[in-house]
């Protein structure tokens, strides 16, 4: 089984700019507690075989949560499952909302 190395959260903010699928899985406690990134796409962590196969595979995904512990897991199961283009954010939501401003 290959994991998906994070990126960083500048990647991620280039990549979402260029028009990737930007993909929330934290807790819904979690984007209470910190907020929201404008634009993304909220999928519990449960749902995302159900929301990936609604998906373009060629398309370029970026998931974020409270750490790489939980988006490291939905971006191997992505790129296990054919996604071509799949990354998510080292440092999770504070970089990535540093990152884009949000």
């Amino acid at each position: 089984m290959t994991e998906i190395a994070p990126s960083t959260a500048a990647d991620a903010r280039d990549r979402i700019e260029r028009g990737a699928l930007l993909i929330d899985v934290r807790s819904d406690a979690g984007r209470e507690a910190n907020g929201a990134i404008e634009g993304a796409t909220v999928v519990a962590k449960a749902d995302v075989a159900a929301f990936a196969e609604t998906l373009d595979k060629d398309r370029e995904v970026v998931i974020f949560c409270g750490t790489t512990a939980g988006s490291g897991p939905v971006a191997d199961y992505l790129d296990e499952h054919g996604f071509r283009a799949v990354s998510h954010v080292d440092g999770g939501f504070e970089a990535l909302r540093d990152a884009t401003g949000s």
